[in-house]
């Protein structure tokens, strides 16, 4: 049978070129009649070249005649078959691989656990390992790597310690998918922990050279949220690529830290001459961009992506679109929408939510069908971003509507962020009872995401008795998140119900945690300015306290009157007067007028909601000055001009 087996050209071992070690076959199978076998056609190059014209089906006829097929056959045949689809065919040949002996060939074992899970079939992938005698560190990686792709984390983790415990050694390639495993499927504190070691493990065995490793590490630990572990550890390698920066600016990016990226970004540019930036980092770029709604910096990246080719990659052109519209240039980015030749799913879901964003809730409706008409699935973050845009304008039958159809026409199941939107929607328009109705015939746990839609619409309404539930919940479920005793105690104070403000502030003291100061940033001459309180330094500190002052005592005698109740202390009405002048929006606006020229827009960014005292300000403030003040809280945003806002007082 030897005399038929094509040789192969030597490879070094790697994840994707294990060693080739050909089966034992039984002593019988050596004894073959040399004439005999010289009188037989080979069609091993044959039925190859025809995997590679795409004919399978012929491919197959020949290999049912092809009496010593090659492992090189079979791999072909393998990859052919994951390349069209076809799991019967696949099945086919796993059984043919089976019968002629082949099926503990640790190199085809590799092969057709990647073929199965190619074609979604883990089962029959677990199967394959199952039955595999002899498994290599490659059939564990295998296997690793189609479950975590699946997002079978957690099985993963148990396999690891498993293949740990016969005494296996790990290789570069194992560490990456078993620490991809922790975020695989939800990134829960145990996985965090489960990360941690492995990263012990990592420093143990002298592996933190490994560039993909490393990197690996810092995308983990940025999933988790621990944003100073992966600085600590992309600071620590001693070799970095495009991937690595690319990474370490998504986990700024992704976790409130935007100037971290534009200066990382900065930085990538200085120090890496030789390798540029891919389209992974300019998403990234454009995130952060649009996190600070730093048009003018959004526009230079906008035109080094241009100088770089890279305006015909599907996710850049999607992040274009959000960056501009979150910038509040709507216009820009549908006309950047307008120019695509061609549009993906996530090209829709970023003009649908830039609608939603800014409030046009039937705009983005109309878009949604539009989407659909031209035939693109709508995803499940299509029915979040359609669904937040009708909570932001109002349009509740709308949503429901839409909410229903997502099973019946779609067969999207609803997940935790589409109730969370319903609970929004219902819970903005003070229809409460039946967002609480909604929370209570959940099939599945409704989890922090809504009992916090909840809270928060509590706050807007002031409804104590079902504040105190929804936050009786999250402090089981999010005990650390100071955010949900702070709604709670602004429900009470508006209340006026001050004992049970003063014990939830004991509860935050109790449990040392902070709530999250409020930040607002402008762009000032492609400069971006971060204000949050008037005790932070700024060199215009003292004319920003002294306009702001000058204009209030103008306002006032416009009819302007300060909203003293978003105040949570049990204070005399002048103190409370004097707390509000020092909201971050009010120095950045002030900032604004200081600094910028007649007829320039000023834009404003907020890492939380809009007061009330501020909403009201900014609107007399544009009358006042007879300018266009555009202000992005954390849920939409606000376009002041001539003393009205495009969100008609509804946010």
């Amino acid at each position: 049978m030897w005399a038929f087996h094509t040789p192969q050209p030597t490879q070094p071992p790697s994840l994707f070129n294990p060693p080739r070690t050909p089966p034992k076959l039984p002593s019988s199978s050596l004894t073959l009649n040399p004439s005999i076998s010289n009188s037989t056609p080979n069609h091993n190059q044959l039925i190859q070249s025809l995997c590679k014209q795409g004919d399978l089906k012929q491919a197959f006829k020949l290999l049912s005649r092809e009496p010593n097929p090659s492992q090189r056959t079979y791999e072909v045949l393998i990859l052919s078959c994951a390349d069209q689809n076809s799991l019967s065919l696949a099945q086919s040949l796993h059984s043919h691989i089976s019968e002629n002996g082949f099926d503990q060939d640790p190199f085809l074992v590799t092969k057709l656990i990647s073929m199965y899970a190619a074609l979604d079939s883990l089962d029959d992938a677990r199967k394959v390992f199952d039955k595999t005698r002899k498994r290599t560190i490659f059939v564990w990686n295998a296997l690793f790597r189609a479950l975590t792709l699946a997002g079978f984390g957690e099985e993963v983790l148990g396999l690891y310690r498993k293949m740990n415990r016969i005494g296996l050694p790990s290789d570069r390639f194992t560490y990456t998918y078993v620490l991809k495993a922790c975020v695989a499927s939800e990134c829960m504190v145990s996985l965090l922990n489960k990360g941690k070691e492995i990263h012990a493990h990592i420093l143990r065995h002298g592996l933190e050279g490994y560039v993909h490793i490393m990197t690996t590490l810092v995308d983990m630990y940025a999933r988790f949220g621990c944003v100073a572990h992966a600085s600590f550890v992309f600071e620590k390698m001693p070799v970095r690529n495009v991937v690595s920066w690319s990474a370490m600016m998504a986990c700024y990016a992704k976790n409130g830290k935007p100037f971290e990226a534009l200066e990382l970004f900065r930085e990538m540019m200085i120090e890496t001459q030789d390798s540029a930036p891919n389209s992974v980092t300019m998403v990234s770029v454009l995130q952060a961009c649009a996190a600070l709604s730093a048009l003018e910096q959004g526009k230079l990246v906008h035109a080094y992506i241009l100088r770089r080719g890279l305006d015909s990659v599907l996710p850049v052109i999607s992040a274009l679109i959000t960056m501009y519209a979150r910038c509040g240039e709507l216009e820009l980015a549908q006309r950047i929408f307008d120019r695509m030749e061609k549009r993906d799913v996530v090209s829709w879901n970023s003009l649908i939510s830039s609608y939603g964003l800014h409030g046009y809730g039937k705009k983005a409706m109309q878009i949604f069908q539009e989407m659909i008409h031209q035939g693109v699935s709508p995803s499940p973050i299509t029915f979040v971003s359609v669904l937040g845009a009708c909570s932001h304008a109002g349009l509740v039958e709308e949503g429901k509507k839409l909410f229903d159809s997502m099973r019946k026409e779609h067969g999207i199941h609803p997940s935790v962020e589409h109730y969370a939107c319903m609970v929004d929607l219902l819970g903005r328009a003070n229809r409460l009872e039946e967002a609480a109705k909604i929370i209570d015939e959940m099939r599945i746990e409704p989890g922090a995401k809504v009992w916090g839609s909840l809270l928060g619409s509590c706050r807007i309404h002031c409804n104590v008795e079902l504040a105190e539930r929804a936050s009786h919940r999250l402090f089981q479920l999010e005990p650390h998140s100071a955010g949900n005793y702070v709604l709670l105690a602004d429900i009470y104070a508006e209340a006026e119900m001050w004992d049970d403000v003063k014990r939830v502030r004991k509860l935050l003291e109790t449990r040392s945690l902070q709530k999250v100061a409020g930040r607002s940033w402008i762009e000032v001459r492609r400069k971006m300015y971060s204000f949050v309180s008037v005790d932070e330094p700024n060199p215009q500190i003292e004319l920003i306290q002294s306009l702001l002052i000058k204009l209030v005592a103008e306002m006032k005698e416009k009819g302007y009157s300060p909203q003293t109740k978003v105040v949570l202390y049990d204070l005399d009405e002048s103190e409370k007067e004097r707390i509000l002048l020092g909201h971050s929006e009010k120095l950045a606006v002030a900032f604004g007028l200081i600094n910028t020229k007649k007829g320039e827009t000023i834009r404003i960014t907020k890492n939380l909601r809009l007061c009330e005292d501020c909403h009201s300000f900014t609107k007399f403030i544009s009358k006042f000055t007879n300018k266009e003040i555009l202000v992005r809280d954390v849920n939409r945003f606000h376009h002041f001009q001539n003393g009205v806002c495009s969100c008609g007082d509804y946010w």
